[in-house]
């Protein structure tokens, strides 16, 4: 499942009706550009109740082209790593 961001201001516009699109925009925008910054600086994002995203380092290895069967050097990257909370898990999994 993958969530576009208009769909989710349109969710919050219905859910804040007070709140100016401009500014539920705006919010939006800062929350994923600090979320962004907060995980290039090696930094945990956690939202209480929702999720986390912890980015990680993976190291370098020697692994191998299946095509080929040649081995290649991997360097050194980073990956995130994404955790849902177990509220949300529970209600995703519900069933109606």
């Amino acid at each position: 499942m993958s969530v576009v961001k208009s769909e989710l201001l349109k969710e919050l516009a219905i859910s804040y009706p007070n709140f100016l699109r401009k500014d539920l925009i705006k919010l939006l925008d800062i929350t994923i550009y600090e979320m962004k910054e907060a995980l290039k600086r090696g930094e945990r994002v956690e939202l209480r109740d929702v999720f986390t995203i912890e980015p990680r380092i993976q190291k370098a290895r020697i692994s191998r082209n299946p095509k080929t069967n040649e081995k290649v050097n991997t360097p050194k990257k980073k990956a995130i790593l994404f955790k849902m909370s177990m509220q949300w898990t529970k209600k995703i999994n519900e069933k109606k």
